[in-house]
């Protein structure tokens, strides 16, 4: 496979991991890290990182907003609970040490 076609996969499959996870907006970014140490908002930053990489300017909220499908104010009002003091342990437990 050549390297035109292999980065073409890896956008498509991008792509489509973003539209799984605008569609799934009953899973909370918490859980998302809990379970795999990353979120949306993890995602959105390492998007405006390959754009600074690139000298293309990017602010962090457009990165969120490409990332959600929508303003992130928006995200949060229409989707976003509150976290359980089960998530908030474990999430403590997970990022214990770690620089999140």
């Amino acid at each position: 496979m050549d390297s035109a076609a292999r980065t073409e996969l890896e956008a498509a499959a991008f792509r489509r991991l973003i539209s799984h996870l605008r569609d799934r907006t009953d899973v909370q970014n918490i859980d998302l890290m809990n379970l795999a140490g990353f979120c949306r908002n993890c995602l959105s930053n390492w998007y405006k990182g390959a754009a600074d990489d690139k000298g293309l300017e990017m602010d962090r909220m457009t990165a969120r907003e490409i990332i959600y499908g929508m303003p992130f104010d928006e995200w949060k009002a229409k989707y976003q609970t509150e976290a359980t003091p089960r998530q908030q342990a474990a999430f403590a437990e997970m990022t214990k040490g770690a620089d999140h």
